[in-house]
């Protein structure tokens, strides 16, 4: 197993190489070796409540797990409260936080709201949770969390 350093290093020459505005960006595999590895890391699922509901969630303990919303269902609407929701469940801006969402399109804009608001360790998961489309235009089968076969709670 990688170590939690080596792994952080990574994902900052991630943010170098891309030109990133936050931390950096891990993936799946790397973020599950993250959580395993340091207690302090919490995964941060900006998927609505429906999402959650209707497809499942990451599987990784309660203490390193929140959800607070990017957008709101139903609409999709911003949450204009999202950063001090994100303060609710992590007080410490130096905590290292794992933003994840469909398909890492609304974690990447969270993870530059929170790195801008001062939480100096927010990255991006790559991939996100259900991946890119097929094809046929289903999600699970490229990409992301659900495909890597790694632990999740389906709805």
């Amino acid at each position: 197993m990688t170590s939690a350093n080596a792994i952080l290093e990574q994902a900052s020459q991630r943010r170098a190489n891309a030109q990133l505005a936050y931390a950096g960006a891990v993936t799946p595999e790397e973020a599950l070796a993250l959580l395993g590895a340091d207690a302090n890391v919490r995964l941060i699922d900006v998927r609505t409540r429906a999402e959650l509901d209707w497809v499942g969630r990451p599987q990784v303990p309660d203490g390193q797990y929140a959800n607070v919303e990017w957008v709101r269902y139903p609409g999709g609407v911003p949450n204009e409260h999202f950063l001090e929701q994100l303060a609710s469940q992590t007080p410490d801006k130096s905590t290292p936080l794992l933003f994840l969402c469909r398909s890492a399109a609304r974690s990447k804009a969270a993870a530059k709201v929170a790195y801008e608001a001062g939480y100096t360790q927010s990255f991006d998961i790559l991939e996100g949770f259900e991946g890119d489309k097929d094809n046929a235009g289903h999600r699970k089968t490229v990409s992301g969390w659900c495909f890597r076969g790694l632990p999740w709670l389906g709805a």
